[in-house]
């Protein structure tokens, strides 16, 4: 009897270490994933500009092995950071300086000030859960982009607006420490283009899309820096002008390690990419040669979930954008299976709805 129970005792040890594995496999991915990967038959690619092959080199010869992809992914990259032209490099080192700290419900608000380039200042809050630190286990860090609102990083950071657009303050109530920096459209500026103005001056070949790529860089920095982050689970998160923000920030820096992209409209006749603060007149161009299948290749293999509200009113992103993600997904596949990246489409609109919240936050946690 002893033998038999011994046997029982080692082979149900066995199974509960095979179950947790099973367990671990399963979580790894959010369960809705394949909702999310699977290209409509229907999809079409009108009026979406032209698409250069991402799988062909320069040479015209295939790709089918990631180190042939990666030397193609520096070409792309390289084309992409020629149009946008350059930034300050180096950076400015972070020090920040606390300007205000509002004591909330598990969560520490901090109105911080910072060198975002050299000799120009900007603001951002920075959120950090009140049990952070109580151990020696760091969180994941949260670059969150704000949209275009006249309440830039108050909304966000859950200063004032509805609780559905805090996204700030929403994730670091969910245990990651959040950093909303405020756009360069509305730091001591009277106006979007008194500040695109500015930035031509210092900067006269850079987009205004290398600048906003730039700062958000600097948040990605900020982040980099705080004790309570492990800088190996930092990611990004955006509505609208936001979303936009985050496509670019997880295609060139390689420190965000899963985003999620609200709305943005990943299609250039979708919103205004032709604004002299994103990409300017340049893309209007049926032959323009580059186009945002790119950037979302170079984001492979990190999860990227594209988040849209078509068609309800004022949406930017849903079936349309379907082709861009589908061109990128070969790209994906030669990680293999499964390809981490999606629309998630409420139909709701240009909006953030509660349900859709909670699948965002979910993406950031399973992947974070």
């Amino acid at each position: 009897m002893r033998q038999l129970f011994d046997a029982l005792c080692a082979g149900m040890g066995l199974w509960i270490a095979v179950a947790a594995v099973i367990g671990r496999a399963q979580d790894a991915d959010v369960s809705w994933l394949e909702q999310v990967n699977r290209v409509p038959a229907e999809a079409s690619a009108a009026d979406l500009g032209y698409f250069a092959p991402l799988l062909v080199d320069e040479d015209g010869r295939g790709i089918d092995t990631r180190g042939d992809w990666e030397r193609q992914r520096r070409v792309i990259r390289d084309k992409w950071q020629a149009f946008l032209g350059p930034m300050p490099d180096p950076r400015p080192a972070v020090v920040l300086e606390v300007l205000r700290t509002d004591a909330l419900p598990d969560v520490t608000r901090q109105l911080v000030r910072y060198e975002v380039e050299p000799g120009q200042w900007g603001e951002g809050y920075l959120l950090v859960p009140d049990d952070a630190g109580d151990d020696d286990r760091k969180r994941p860090g949260i670059v969150a982009l704000h949209p275009t609102t006249a309440d830039t990083i108050e909304e966000i950071a859950g200063v004032r607006g509805r609780e559905d657009s805090q996204l700030g303050l929403q994730l670091a109530r969910r245990g990651f420490v959040v950093f909303c920096p405020r756009c360069f459209l509305w730091q001591d500026v009277a106006s979007l283009d008194e500040a695109v103005a500015r930035h031509r001056t210092r900067h006269p070949h850079s987009l205004g899309m290398a600048k906003m790529l730039y700062d958000a860089m600097r948040g990605v920095d900020v982040l980099a820096t705080l004790p309570q982050v492990d800088s190996q689970r930092m990611g990004a998160v955006g509505h609208s002008l936001g979303a936009k923000e985050t496509l670019y920030l997880a295609a060139f820096d390689e420190r965000i390690k899963a985003a999620v992209a609200s709305e943005g409209g990943l299609g250039f006749r979708s919103t205004n990419w032709d604004a002299p603060w994103y990409l300017g007149p340049a893309i209007q161009d049926e032959q323009f040669p580059l186009n945002h299948h790119q950037l979302l290749a170079l984001i492979a293999p990190r999860p990227f979930l594209v988040v849209g509200g078509e068609a309800g009113p004022g949406a930017a992103d849903g079936q349309r954008s379907w082709p861009l993600i589908a061109a990128a997904m070969p790209v994906w596949r030669l990680w293999g299976e499964p390809v981490r990246v999606g629309l998630l489409n409420h139909g709701q609109g240009h909006v953030i709805t509660a349900e859709t919240f909670k699948r965002i936050a979910e993406w950031l946690q399973v992947y974070l």
